[in-house]
């Protein structure tokens, strides 16, 4: 099961966390100098951008076609990313609807190879939506 704020007894601390056994690792990345902001740290909207790539990865195989994001349902930012952190991205589907699928995608950030941490970064959801050739919702396959 994965540390969530309730079962991780520090869950905004550096401790080593477990990764996730329900979910599937869909993208890894590393963040370079370009990314940051001046104080060093990881520009969000990079973060968001790498997340919103992350969370396409399960719906498009089920909607075996064409998505576009509709929504980002919640976005929660747990700690700093800096260069050089191996970002991991894993992904849960939550709801697959007529035309839409929610994905829940946690961040996880190796650091410190010689000592090495792993922390979770950053959680979010998001839904999409398959579209047609035209660009207009269409229904999910069943099989």
């Amino acid at each position: 099961m994965p540390d969530t704020p309730a079962n991780d007894p520090m869950p905004d601390s550096a401790a080593k966390v477990r990764l996730p056994d329900d979910r599937q690792l869909v993208l890894r990345v590393m963040p370079m100098p370009a990314d940051a902001n001046g104080n060093g740290d990881i520009f969000g909207g990079w973060i968001m951008a790498q997340v919103d790539i992350a969370g396409a990865v399960l719906p498009a195989r089920i909607a075996k076609g064409r998505i576009v994001t509709v929504a980002v349902n919640e976005f929660i930012f747990k700690q700093p990313v800096s260069v050089n952190d191996l970002l991991s991205f894993y992904a849960k589907v939550e709801r697959i609807g007529r035309t839409s699928v929610t994905v829940n995608v946690e961040v996880y950030a190796e650091r410190n190879p010689a000592n090495l941490q792993v922390v979770k970064v950053t959680e979010a959801n998001l839904t999409y939506v398959a579209i047609d050739e035209d660009g207009k919702p269409r229904l999910i396959p069943t099989s």
